[in-house]
């Protein structure tokens, strides 16, 4: 019997198949029952759903079944998705930026350059190559071991794992950062590369702004990786990394700190340079604020080779050990080949401020500075001859600086921020335009020109108004003294500001305000005075010098007053140009009218005034007085309690502006400080830039000076006369009342005051601004508070005791015999017919002579008058019969007459 089974088979497999169908049906009919009563369950209004979907509870348990589990992996496969469509867009996007990847394009990025420095008649300052032939770019085998693994110890500890990105250190890097903790970058080696070769000038950007940098930084990187090997990136990386300054690469770092090729690196010189790129700035091995905190990373760095087994602890340990800084080579060895070093290294500072320290680093630029080398070879001649001369010994110095600025752009045009750039120890700190330092009295002119400006009390001042020089002890709460411990008594602004007393000073600061006289002083170019620390609350002294400024800054301010009032902020350079020649820097001519000209005018008349400051400095006192060349001068001298620490000099024409400082480093006190000790050497520059430089090019002549604006006015107040800005108002002074003055003892004249030196002049009674006390003003000097105390009533006269007179032909000798009184004798005086014919000096008693030859025949009287020096005074008469021998006369053959 035959079996069939293919109907079977077949009939079995349908049902199989309904089997299963009717079963899937079944499963979504039971689903969808169960969806609909879970649904029904739930509250009807949409918000109270929702919220009822979210307990806790609820939520849990639905991400927590099979059927959330299923919703997870979907949601992942398809956000997976999309994240491999956006990788792989942005990719395509950015796709581009890859075409600057290549061998030869990194190469020239890298390569060595140099940047020369010009002074203003293109002379060569400085070619910036580094210390000698030094290469930038060095193959693999020509960098230390030391240096890479301690570079990949302290950077990217996973560099060799990774393929250009690290997400875990993106990731402990976002989790740091936005926990508060400090700012770390997640960026690997390759990154690192990435952006200093293609993403520098974007590098700053940290917000939101930079994230399509970082972007296009990672995708680059993961190229990069696929371009090159790890060798070549680490050695790419190594020649482009900033050390500090503008070494930019291990070749230059290693040569420039340490004189030796980077293969030569030991591991305590490794583990340094490979801890300055995290903040080269700081870490400069030149920059001396950052001596600790670069140690301190060194042993970091160290640490890291420890731990990631490139070093033992035991050759850490002795590295450790090493005097590393003691072996970097000095700085000034770096640039031996520079001139006007202290110059032009704050241009370079400024250009790395201005352009970025790495484009400087890159090199390449020309840079035409403001600097004129002749100028600054006779500021260099003058310092070296002050200090190897005894004065600096005598008065205890050991340290200088001087700045030279063109009036009319405020230009720089010579610089010496130190006694000398090599000079061990402090020679390459630049005083002129680092350093804080007390002007003393040079401020001083700009606090009385911030007086001179029209007050709004209108109560104005000028050079004749009167600052009593007096004890102001409790006005100021302190005590305050002048120079010499005395108080001179009713002096003009010309005189208080001349002779440099402190009283008239205070004063005027009080008259104006501590705000109007800080703004003036800020506005003429003086910005860093009274800012820093404990000076920002300074009073009174900051009207003699009691805050800190920079030299180049106080040059310019008295540039300010040349100008006319006129401020221009120092300037550096005259053009900067890429390696390209495009000009990417410029000088412009740029300045704002400060203050009324009249002002400077005025002050340029004091500061030049010899007859002012006499009484204070004499006459003829160089540095005040150059030959063949007028100057406004003012001296300054900070103290250190009783002993002076700062020595100024400002000193200024219509073409330049100059200041010297002299001083310690470290601040120790001077002896003597006199301007006597500087003022040789001021001659010795202001002197040769005007008559061997300036007149030869036609820039300057002899008599150059300040042309009077208009406005200026000539008047007498308080009985002197003086020049006055022409909002000065005379009638703001009184008409005053006569008195007679003794003019011997220039007080009030007595009973005993004899004729002769009476005089009668008008004097006003004026209050103080400042003590509100009452003042008797005289003029010239005169003390109407004060009765003559030269004269006594029972004073003897000088008297003549007898007159004789000699013929021959027709000139007569008349002879007086003369006697001393109290007082020592002046002159002896005689007149013929009432006619002065000779007075001569009398030293003491005794017989004095003239001769006179009469017009005409006849009697005349002789009278001989005997003067002191006390002016009282006695005369002897004689009637003469003078006769012509042309008249055949004889006259009296004795020469005696008849009373």
């Amino acid at each position: 019997m035959v079996k069939k089974f293919g109907p079977r088979r077949g009939v079995k497999g349908l049902n199989v198949y309904s089997n299963l169908s009717a079963a899937r049906r079944s499963r979504k009919d039971s689903h969808s029952r169960r969806k609909a009563e879970y649904m029904a369950s739930l509250p009807k209004h949409p918000l109270k759903r929702v919220l009822y979907r979210l307990h806790p509870k609820r939520f849990f348990a639905y991400w927590f079944s099979r059927e959330g589990g299923i919703m997870a992996l979907k949601i992942a496969g398809v956000g997976a998705l999309v994240m491999v469509v956006m990788v792989g867009a942005l990719f395509a996007f950015f796709r581009r930026e890859l075409d600057a990847i290549r061998p030869g394009e990194i190469s020239k990025r890298v390569q060595t350059t140099v940047t020369t420095y010009y002074d203003r008649n293109g002379v060569v300052l400085w070619e910036d190559k580094g210390d000698g032939d030094y290469k930038l770019v060095v193959e693999n085998d020509k960098i230390s071991k030391y240096m890479k693994s301690a570079t990949v110890a302290i950077e990217d500890k996973n560099f060799f794992n990774h393929s250009g990105v690290s997400p875990t250190g993106i990731l402990r890097a976002a989790v740091n950062n936005f926990s508060g903790g400090s700012t770390q970058g997640g960026s690997t080696l390759t990154q690192q590369l990435v952006k200093n070769v293609f993403f520098e000038d974007e590098a700053q950007d940290r917000g939101l702004g930079g994230i399509p940098r970082k972007i296009k930084e990672v995708i680059l990187a993961i190229e990069v990786e696929r371009m090159y090997n790890k060798d070549q990136i680490l050695s790419l990386y190594l020649n482009e990394v900033p050390y500090g300054g503008r070494r930019n690469g291990v070749e230059s770092a290693a040569q420039t700190y340490f004189g030796k090729p980077a293969k030569d690196l030991t591991l305590a010189e490794s583990a340094l340079l490979a801890g300055i790129p995290q903040q080269p700035g700081l870490y400069d091995p030149y920059n001396e604020d950052g001596h600790e905190a670069l140690l301190a990373r060194q042993k970091i760095v160290l640490d890291k080779m420890v731990e990631e087994r490139f070093v033992t602890k035991q050759e850490a340990d002795e590295a450790k050990k090493v005097a590393i800084l003691d072996t970097v080579r000095p700085q000034s060895e770096t640039y031996g080949d520079i001139k006007a070093p202290h110059f032009v290294k704050t241009v370079q500072a400024q250009l790395e401020e201005e352009l970025g320290v790495a484009t400087v680093g890159r090199g390449g630029l020309t840079v035409k500075t403001t600097l004129d080398y002749r100028v600054q070879e006779v500021i260099e001649k003058a310092i070296t001859d002050l200090f190897n001369s005894n004065v600096p010994k005598s008065a205890n110095f050991d340290n200088s600086a001087v700045t030279i600025v063109d009036v009319q752009t405020g230009q720089i045009l010579g610089m010496m921020g130190s006694r000398n750039y090599s000079h061990p120890g402090y020679g390459t700190f630049n005083t002129a335009s680092d350093a804080y330092l007390q002007p003393g009295s040079s401020i001083k002119p700009m606090v009385i020109a911030s007086l001179f400006k029209p007050q709004q009390n209108n109560t104005n001042y000028g050079p004749g108004s009167v600052l009593k020089d007096e004890n102001i002890n409790n006005v100021v709460g302190y005590e305050l003294n002048n120079f010499d411990n005395k108080f001179r008594g009713d002096l003009t602004v010309r005189q208080g500001l001349a002779e440099s007393r402190n009283i008239p000073l205070v004063k005027a600061y009080f008259i104006d305000g501590r705000e109007d006289v800080l703004n003036t002083i800020h506005s003429m170019g003086d910005t860093s005075y009274c800012t820093q620390g404990v000076d920002k609350t300074a009073g009174p002294s900051l009207a003699i010098g009691g805050c800190t400024l920079k030299q180049v800054e106080h040059v310019n301010s008295f540039a300010t007053f040349a100008r006319g009032g006129v401020y221009k902020k120092e300037s550096y350079m005259l053009e900067v140009k890429n390696p390209q020649g495009q000009v990417i820097k410029q000088w412009k001519d740029e300045g704002k009218q400060v203050m009324d000209p009249q002002i400077p005018y005025l002050i340029s008349d004091i500061l030049s005034d010899e007859n002012a400051r006499a009484p204070s400095f004499g006459r003829g006192a160089a540095g005040l007085n150059v030959p063949g060349v007028k100057t406004a001068t003012k001296t300054g001298t900070s103290n250190i309690g009783k002993d002076s620490r700062d020595l100024w000099m400002m000193s200024y024409t219509p073409k330049v502006a100059m200041g010297i400082w002299v001083g310690n480093h470290d601040s120790q006190p001077l002896r003597d400080a006199l301007s006597s000790r500087v003022g040789p050497t001021v001659n010795k520059i202001m002197g040769p830039v005007h008559t061997d430089i300036f007149a030869k090019d036609g820039t300057w002549k002899a008599g150059d000076w300040f042309t009077q604006p208009a406005g200026i006015q000539k008047i007498t107040v308080n009985g002197r006369t003086d020049i006055f800005p022409s909002w000065f108002n005379k009638s703001q002074q009184n008409n005053g009342t006569k008195v007679t003055f003794d003019t011997v003892s220039k007080k009030k004249a007595t009973q005993c005051t004899p004729a002769r030196a009476k005089s009668e002049l008008t004097v006003t009674t004026i209050s103080d601004p400042v003590t509100r006390r009452q003042t008797t003003m005289a003029p010239d000097g005169y003390d109407a508070s004060k009765e003559d105390d030269v004269h006594k009533c029972d004073d003897v006269k000088p008297f003549v005791s007898r007159i004789e007179v000699n013929r021959s032909g027709d000139t007569y000798t008349l002879t007086a015999s003369v006697n001393q009184g109290t007082h020592a004798l002046q002159s002896v005086e005689f007149r013929v017919g009432g006619q002065v014919v000779g007075t001569v000096p009398a030293p003491q008693a005794g017989e004095y002579t003239v001769e006179y030859t009469p017009t005409a025949n006849g009697n005349q009287e002789v009278v001989v008058t005997v003067i002191d020096q006390a002016l009282y005074d006695s005369s002897d008469r004689r009637t003469l019969d003078f006769r012509l021998s042309t008249l055949n006369h004889p006259g009296n053959s004795n020469g005696r007459g008849d009373n």
